[in-house]
């Protein structure tokens, strides 16, 4: 979802031949070099949620549960960050990742449903975003934008949104400066704080409470008791390495292959390490009924504490910035998986037509109307918008990480192995294990939040048969579809209607 190069030529091609071509289109001066995707991996997973991470991990987990969570999402996280980078030079003729990966594999249907769904989930992210930036605006403008979704957080959030349209709309290569800036200014505050709290940090504080509390108890350790806290945390950080996949779907523009495999190891293990660091610190400064009772960003709160309205002042200025920094990536790459299913012929003709910064406009005029709708939407949402929004892009993304890994799987078993820096054993454990933790993820996503993802999934089918006609599909609906397609997509149906069952009866929210 960032710009790359393309072609106007919205007939139906294979999806390689398609990238292929947009590819050798373009002129250097229009790619993106190792810096610039290492700034868009780090951009599109670092948003604000970093600041509320001290917060939000101790909220339901003590320090060893906390541990736990970590390894089992780094772990999980790596073999689906390495699947980018296998397929990355395995398969360096398919550009846009994620959409081309799974239509290659697994057929057009299977295609649209990544394309459209990871458009969707992360339209649902930046509205996220929207909320996240006017409740921070709040601390400078008391009572102004409290909560986040308050009409005039509404209006101030959509004109963050539409000014994100015209910077998207000048192409990728023209942003990546801005983008570079805005990475260094959002890490900046991070590091402070981490090396605030190591000033400050005692050992006991951090022992007392390391199996977890109950009040101010601390709890002896109970395997059960420890993996529960440790689960209760797995959207949070499932949310925060969103975005892993951020070079790969830039890759049209990169300069190279070997350069999107080396941007995604640097952006997650810097940002594992941030990530680990900014959880587990804190609990040496506080116990964790202590932080989890603070407000967000509790960076802010636990820096105004100890080292004064400075620290306050510099981790809500950073949140501001990582917001608008993060935005504009996810805007850039927003563009690109519809851009991509309209040239290959499953998404509306419009999508795919592009500016002479090689940026498709009519997607991301279409991103912008989406976000503008839930924007509003959100203003009537009970609870905690930024928690809905953050949890149901994190259930739709998994579908798109799953289907990655099983394509993987799929060349590793099916297909000669090219002579690349990886072996196919490697492609073939990677494939499985990755496609075990997605499953994983999926599977404890929770049923509210997977019924509103088979909605969203049930809605968009009609843009894939408008797709179809307007490319030159002729027949019945009925006949466009493979045998096993048109089974996927009576799933998809009765799933949505369910769903739409389940939120009118049991309520959702």
């Amino acid at each position: 979802m960032a710009d790359t190069p393309n072609t106007q030529n919205a007939t139906a091609v294979a999806p390689g031949d398609a990238q292929q071509s947009t590819s050798s289109s373009a002129s250097d001066a229009k790619r993106v070099g190792l810096i610039g995707l290492i700034g868009v991996v780090i951009s599109a997973m670092v948003g604000g949620g970093i600041y509320d991470l001290p917060q939000n991990m101790t909220a339901d987990a003590g320090g060893l549960g906390i541990i736990i969570a970590w390894a089992i999402t780094g772990i999980g996280m790596w073999f689906i960050a390495n699947t980018f980078r296998v397929l990355a030079q395995a398969k360096p003729e398919l550009k846009n990742g994620l959409y081309t990966y799974a239509s290659r594999g697994f057929g057009k249907l299977v295609g649209f449903f990544v394309a459209y769904g990871y458009w969707i989930c992360n339209c649902f992210a930046l509205v996220a975003y929207g909320v996240l930036i006017m409740s921070t605006l709040n601390y400078f403008f008391p009572g102004s934008f409290e909560g986040g979704k308050n009409w005039w957080s509404i209006i101030g959030a959509s004109a963050i949104s539409w000014l994100m349209f015209v910077l998207a709309c000048r192409g990728a290569k023209s942003s990546s400066f801005i983008n570079i800036i805005g990475t260094i200014g959002k890490i900046i505050p991070v590091l402070i704080f981490l090396i605030a709290c190591l000033t400050v940090f005692n050992f006991a504080t951090f022992f007392h409470g390391f199996f977890g509390m109950d009040g101010s108890k601390a709890l002896a350790f109970n395997f059960g008791d420890v993996m529960g806290q440790a689960s209760s945390t797995m959207l949070v950080t499932l949310w925060l390495f969103i975005g892993i996949e951020g070079a790969v779907v830039v890759s049209g523009q990169a300069t190279s292959q070997n350069d999107v495999a080396k941007a995604t190891t640097i952006g997650y293990l810097a940002i594992l390490v941030l990530y680990v660091l900014s959880s587990l610190l804190p609990l040496g400064v506080y116990d964790q009924t202590q932080i989890a009772a603070m407000e967000n960003p509790s960076m802010a709160a636990i820096m105004l504490d100890k080292f004064g309205s400075w620290g306050e002042i510099l981790v809500n200025v950073g949140v501001i910035i990582s917001v608008l920094s993060s935005w504009l990536v996810w805007m850039l790459m927003l563009g690109q998986m519809p851009l991509f299913a309209a040239q290959d012929g499953i998404f509306p003709k419009s999508f795919g037509k592009t500016n002479d910064a090689d940026a498709p406009t009519k997607a991301l005029l279409w991103t912008g109307i989406i976000i503008q709708a839930l924007l509003i939407l959100c203003h009537f949402l009970p609870g905690n918008a930024w928690t809905t929004m953050i949890s149901i892009t994190s259930v739709m993304a998994m579908p798109c990480y799953l289907l990655c890994c099983l394509f993987l799987w799929k060349i590793a078993k099916t297909e000669p192995w090219p002579k690349i820096r990886f072996s196919k054993t490697n492609g073939l454990v990677t494939g499985i294990l990755g496609t075990i933790f997605s499953l994983f993820l999926v599977y404890s996503a929770g049923l509210n939040y997977l019924m509103v993802a088979c909605i969203v999934y049930a809605i968009g089918i009609p843009i894939f048969f408008v797709g179809l006609k307007q490319n030159g599909a002729t027949g019945t609906y009925s006949s466009m579809l493979g045998k096993w397609e048109k089974v996927l997509l009576i799933i998809v149906i009765v799933l949505g209607i369910i769903g739409i069952i389940y939120a009118c009866i049991g309520g959702i929210f």
